[in-house]
């Protein structure tokens, strides 16, 4: 493959993650709305045997954990379209920070850490299990506004979108909605 075929085959990729980021978002948010936010702990122990409420729960949890996941790797993938070497996450982090796509490093890292949570921790207790997934809700608003501003950092900067508009018009209503 020549280089000229190499950036256009990675250009492609990121347009790709771009839209990836788009139909998270829009699920992320289809699925928050199921849920009757702020949840309680004695809510969810009263219907601890709700089938449909804890399947939504756990839908939740994971189209956390992969959004997050998605908006990481679009944002490394971005990176080496600037030139950037990559060697370690911790300095893509500081290139976005610097260009507003991110507020802080340390508010990213706590987004991963409710990440590395939503996917792994099996917590019993049902007012900490409301505790978290009332975290993950407040934690979804920033991902949104972080994944808004990314998608105009790559469409500004790149002037690389989404593979397709299937996603864009509710992409951006819930991304405007977020920063209200």
């Amino acid at each position: 493959m020549s280089p000229k075929e190499l950036l256009i085959a990675e250009k492609a990729y990121l347009a790709q993650l771009l839209e990836a980021i788009q139909r998270c978002v829009y699920f992320l948010n289809a699925t928050s709305r199921k849920l009757p936010f702020p949840l309680q702990g004695s809510e969810l122990e009263t219907h601890k045997k709700d089938v449909n409420l804890f399947e939504s729960l756990s839908s939740f949890n994971e189209r956390f954990a992969k959004f997050q996941d998605t908006l990481a790797s679009a944002m490394r993938h971005a990176y080496l379209l600037f030139g950037e070497k990559n060697e370690h996450f911790l300095k893509v982090l500081a290139f976005y920070e610097k260009y507003a796509v991110i507020e802080s490093i340390e508010s990213w890292q706590q987004l991963r850490t409710a990440r590395n949570l939503a996917a792994h921790d099996y917590e019993t207790n049902y007012f900490q299990i409301a505790e978290h997934f009332n975290g993950l809700r407040e934690l979804s608003v920033v991902l949104y506004q972080i994944a808004g501003n990314f998608t105009a950092f790559c469409a500004s900067e790149l002037k690389i979108e989404p593979t397709s508009a299937d996603f864009s018009d509710e992409f951006l209503q819930i991304v405007t909605e977020s920063r209200k």
